[in-house]
């Protein structure tokens, strides 16, 4: 996962919010569609982007696709972000 990858996937409203209902625990692509009034491939391509960018994981169980947060990836960039204000504010907001 490049950092580039994760930003553009975060950068979006809808992504987001399926990051925040993951937070919940573990749920299917329909589950998580409901949420949504999108269409089937608009969702598709959330689930794509957010997987491209490691931030959630899926498995598929005969015909559902289940997808979760990847909690590793999602502690390593707060983690990330946490240390880039920290520097900001040990820099006087100066690079």
């Amino acid at each position: 996962m490049s950092s580039n990858q994760a930003f553009r996937a975060l950068a979006d409203p809808t992504r987001r919010e399926i990051l925040d209902l993951l937070r919940q625990g573990e749920m299917t692509a329909g589950a998580l569609a409901e949420k949504f009034d999108m269409s089937k491939p608009s969702m598709s391509h959330h689930f794509a982007v957010l997987r491209d960018a490691d931030l959630i994981t899926s498995r598929r169980d005969g015909q559902q696709i289940w997808y979760a947060l990847n909690t590793t990836v999602v502690q390593d960039i707060l983690a990330w972000a946490m240390q880039l204000m920290e520097d900001g504010k040990k820099n006087g907001g100066k690079r």
